[in-house]
């Protein structure tokens, strides 16, 4: 069936189909459990179910959004689901999907501050602001050399301030001794350390990955990196970034940043601190401690749009030095050239990233923070936080399971103990047990490795759990692992 001519952009059709759209996402909320939260399709589904070739005459809205309701969305991973509870959360939520809407209708391009003055000065105030709520340092905050910027990921984060970091060293030293640089991090670290390694030129025999254990709840040990760093120093290597973790995405393990700080501070080395998803949680005074320290790092990154209502995309960094992102990253054609930049009067952020364009991303971090507040925020980071802990309590509970390292946040990190005589199974058990949990559809998680061992992942945080689908979750768990406990 042929539909409406749709125009570029009419303020009526707009409206009319905006309604629809709205009506569409609201129905998939109000109806989200319906739906098996991990798909179970297979691959190149889709292929099957759509023609080969565009369509020459334009269609109807109401047949795309059938083809999404009947088509699309079999093939969807329902992150929002309150059975979500694999990797970390992605959140979203009213504010931050109006916040979405609105930057989506005026899709600005604001790499620089005359692209679209509002985009650079909400982010701007908006930033500090989530830095007065975090207690972040003073010199974190616009008013001094430092400042906050919205980067796409935390995976972009610490690729720029590595790059801020390599070309500090190299002005200093000579471009010579880029093969001499070296980078840190715990085993636990997000892979994206390496990978900004492989874009930065940094050497991969220069990229030290130091070993943690279960002694330290897999937290990075200061003493291990201090010997590390005096050996490097010894083979006149130069020792450049440490990125250390508040929370890391196996087990939610927080390192120990007073520490680190001291050592970092007395060998020159950049300080980045990834709390990509715990940095959500020290907005709340009880948790805010995971962060001391802070205030010996050059750079801090956590992701709003993991654990704080924002929609994806929206990760927040925080530097010391601005000017350390904006010369390693800054470029001045003559096309963009303008009095306001000129004068240095403002903040050209297409200096603090990597691409030049860039969306009016901060409209939703300022939905979010206006429409929820701090006491909104903090009570919605608290009730995940308590339903993880109803899940340990009922892990712990049963003798057949065991938590594999203290939950902080809202993670819980357990394992199937397999029979005394069948202990060299344990790995197949755990993995048969999360195969079948999320084969239901009723339930989706998620795995890692710690000691050696295969783990089961909990990690509480979609919008819409609440108590019912922790004990639904573990109703699952309970049934499966006793069926699996009678072939092992």
């Amino acid at each position: 069936m042929e539909g409406e001519m749709l125009k570029p952009m009419d303020a009526e059709q707009l409206r009319e189909y905006g309604h629809q759209m709205v009506d569409f996402v609201a129905d998939y909320y109000k109806t989200i459990e319906n739906f098996p939260v991990l798909s179970q399709v297979q691959p190149g589904y889709l292929r099957e179910l759509v023609p080969s070739s565009p369509p020459i005459h334009p269609e109807s809205l109401q047949n795309v959004l059938d083809d999404v309701r009947t088509k699309v969305l079999q093939g969807v991973t329902h992150w929002q689901s309150p059975a979500y509870f694999a990797y970390f959360p992605s959140n979203s939520s009213t504010a931050g999907f109006l916040g979405e809407i609105l930057s989506a209708g005026l899709n600005i391009v604001g790499f620089s501050w005359m692209s679209c003055p509002a985009a650079t000065e909400l982010e701007i105030i908006v930033l500090d602001w989530l830095a007065i709520l975090l207690n972040l340092p003073e010199a974190f905050l616009s008013s001094g050399h430092g400042g906050g910027v919205i980067q796409g990921t935390a995976s972009e984060a610490v690729l720029v301030v590595l790059l801020a970091a390599r070309d500090e060293m190299l002005k200093k030293l000579g471009k010579d001794a880029l093969g001499k640089l070296v980078v840190y991090s715990s085993d636990q670290a997000h892979s994206s350390v390496q990978k900004a390694c492989q874009i930065a030129g940094i050497h991969p025999e220069n990229f030290r990955i130091l070993k943690t254990n279960s002694r330290t709840a897999y937290a990075l040990s200061p003493e291990e990196f201090s010997k590390v760093v005096s050996q490097d120093v010894a083979s006149s290597l130069i020792p450049l970034l440490l990125s250390a973790t508040v929370g890391t995405t196996s087990s939610t393990a927080v390192d120990p940043l007073p520490d680190l700080g001291k050592i970092t501070k007395s060998n020159g080395i950049w300080f980045h601190v990834d709390a990509a998803f715990a940095g959500s949680a020290c907005i709340c005074p009880e948790y805010r401690h995971y962060i001391d320290g802070v205030e010996e790092a050059d750079s801090f990154n956590m992701n709003a749009h993991k654990w704080f209502l924002t929609n994806f995309d929206c990760s927040a960094l925080w530097v010391k030095n601005r000017q350390a992102l904006i010369q390693s990253l800054s470029t001045y054609p003559e096309y963009l050239r303008n009095k306001a930049s000129e004068t240095n009067a403002v903040v050209d952020y297409k200096d603090w990233q990597i691409p030049l364009g860039r969306r009016f991303r901060s409209l939703k971090l300022w939905m979010v923070l206006r429409l929820y507040g701090q006491e909104g925020l903090q009570s919605y980071i608290r009730n995940h936080i308590s339903l993880a802990k109803t899940f340990e309590e009922l892990v712990i509970q049963d003798s057949r399971f065991e938590v594999i390292t203290p939950r902080l946040f809202s993670l819980v990190c357990f394992r199937l103990l397999p029979p005394a005589n069948h202990q060299d199974k344990g790995d197949n058990l755990n993995q048969a047990l999360l195969d079948a949990v999320n084969s239901t559809g009723t339930i989706f998680m998620s795995h890692t490795v710690l000691s050696g061992k295969y783990v089961l992942r909990l990690a509480v945080g979609a919008p819409l759990t609440e108590e019912k689908h922790i004990k639904a979750a573990w109703e699952i768990l309970q049934e499966k692992a006793t069926f699996l406990l009678k072939y092992v």
